[in-house]
């Protein structure tokens, strides 16, 4: 069991009393159990999945951040957080009471995704939520400053399959070296995904799809999946970024193990869209077109949406990137990469938002970046107003940060019907909205 550190002994107690309650849920209606972890990609692979079972099965997702030791046993239960209200954690009892007592129509599955902020949260987490079906996504350098280095996060990540039984399914991405290398000590049956030709399932002749020529009329992605010696077109409407196909491939993998056949799949994922805040395309000021990634970022997922930003064809192409928080010792590395990356891609304009990024600011200025089109500012505030002078008809312009850069006002600050900011945009709840920016 995971040690509880920096809580309170009512914060203590009450994580202690939401394992046992959802322990309790679980040995009474013993659902399937499909668990999610990694660096990234954790909410897209809920998604797809959620999206490919939904019609088929009685099923439920993760909410909001709900992936840590408070959060999943209330996914289990079906309840909100009480926060920091009595009265709002009485409402949770009751809501399990009810769940317990009297017969209700629970969940058939649970997509759980599981978070690791420090060592053992995942070790917990599997502890008592028993997976029939558990996936890793990625392993990178997010968290890294917790763990120390990428093998420690391997290690953190990997107790969820590893701990899995020979009846289950290891859901792994054949293209990152640190979850393949999980294989050996899985007992459960495995199976990969990715582009690389050793996966399992495998997209190939991925192509952006455009309704016109020219970046705002783009209508997402299709690829072709290969598996077993089968070969069938995929389309991905509302899906922009190369690497969202991950989630997709996981959903895939996931599919298949609960009976479903690939045309059933390819079907429902045609719907298949991201929460808000991830790679999601919104119409900008001057018919200029947004990508809005600004749920959070790490230099894997940054670099990704950089690709994507120089694959799309567009007059102009502007990069305004937040600071990547939680790095430790690889921040200056990590966001001198993010500039080389710029340079590679071919992007016309670079903002930079936050102490870190002006590392990448003055890394692209090595590539012979003209400085006339490189800005930076402390805060998204002032990078937006800023964006809003020079934004030209037909711009394509990437909005991303780490979730404490409050990135999303950037946006706010560009879209072109601003008023539609609480139906598109991320962290627009009235809590969120009242926490003012702090440089971090």
């Amino acid at each position: 069991m995971k040690a509880i550190k920096r809580v309170t002994k009512k914060q203590a107690f009450l994580i202690k009393s939401l394992r046992l309650m959802a322990v309790l849920v679980l040995k009474k209606y013993n659902p399937k159990i499909i668990s999610i972890t990694g660096s990234v990609g954790k909410t897209s692979a809920k998604e797809a999945i959620f999206t490919i079972l939904q019609n088929r099965f009685r099923a439920r997702r993760s909410e909001k951040n709900y992936n840590n030791e408070i959060g999943l046993p209330l996914t289990i239960i079906g309840a909100e957080s009480g926060d920091s209200s009595f009265f709002g954690w009485l409402g949770v009892f009751l809501k399990w009471l009810g769940v317990m007592v009297w017969p209700v129509e629970y969940p058939e599955i649970l997509i759980l995704e599981m978070g690791a902020d420090m060592p053992g949260d995942i070790a917990y987490l599997a502890g008592f939520v028993k997976s029939n079906a558990g996936i890793i996504t990625d392993i990178s350098q997010s968290h890294i400053e917790f763990f120390g280095s990428l093998e420690n996060i391997a290690k953190e990540k990997g107790a969820l399959v590893v701990g899995l039984e020979e009846s289950s399914l290891a859901v792994l991405n054949g293209d990152n070296a640190y979850a393949e290398k999980m294989r050996d000590k899985i007992k459960a049956r495995t199976i990969t995904f990715g582009f690389s030709e050793k996966a399992d399932l495998r997209a190939t002749d991925i192509s952006f799809n455009y309704s016109e020529n020219g970046g705002k009329n783009i209508k997402g992605l299709s690829f072709k999946l290969n598996y077993k010696g089968t070969s069938i077109p995929m389309r991905l409407n509302n899906i922009l970024a190369k690497h969202q196909i991950y989630a997709a491939l996981a959903a895939v993998a996931v599919g298949l193990e609960f009976g479903l056949n690939l045309v059933e799949i390819g079907s429902a994922l045609q719907n298949f869209s991201l929460p808000y805040g991830r790679m999601n395309l919104i119409a900008g000021i001057k018919n200029s077109m947004v990508i809005d990634d600004t749920y959070n970022a790490s230099p894997v997922a940054t670099i990704a949406a950089l690709e994507t930003l120089g694959q799309i064809s567009a007059p102009r192409k502007v990069a305004v990137l937040g600071d990547m928080l939680e790095l430790g010792i690889e921040t200056e590395k990590n966001h001198r990469s993010i500039g080389e990356k710029i340079s590679k891609e071919k992007i016309d304009i670079f903002f930079a938002a936050g102490a870190r990024m002006k590392f990448a600011a003055a890394e692209l200025e090595k590539y012979n970046f003209s400085k006339e089109n490189i800005f930076a500012f402390e805060n998204p505030a002032e990078a937006g107003k800023k964006l809003k002078e020079i934004i030209r008809e037909g711009d394509l312009i990437l909005v991303k940060g780490s979730q404490g850069m409050r990135m999303e006002k950037v946006v706010e600050e560009i879209m072109a019907e601003p008023l539609q900011a609480s139906e598109l945009l991320c962290r627009q709840s009235p809590e969120w909205k009242k926490i003012p920016f702090k440089q971090v």
